[in-house]
């Protein structure tokens, strides 16, 4: 793996594990490493975007109470998979 994509492999977990509350903290952190390993860098930035949303909009998107307007598959496909976790 390359040093840029394993920093930010690194980034992103330390992001999903220190958001505030314990709660989003267990719920991140878990999301993350069950999806982490098997992305590629470009879905790696996807969700280092996602992952620094706030807690409010991430449990609106849990709740699936958020809209989908985004355009970008791979954020559709991160905020599906995370509903869906």
């Amino acid at each position: 793996m390359s040093t840029n994509k394993e920093d930010l492999k690194n980034k992103i977990i330390y992001r999903a594990s220190y958001r505030g509350t314990k709660e989003m903290d267990i719920l991140m952190t878990n999301f993350v490493k069950s999806l982490i390993d098997e992305l590629d860098e470009n879905y790696m930035q996807t969700l280092d975007t996602f992952v620094n949303m706030d807690d409010e909009k991430l449990i609106s998107i849990k709740k699936k109470e958020s809209s989908n307007s985004y355009s970008d598959q791979r954020m559709l496909e991160i905020i599906n998979r995370f509903q869906n976790f």
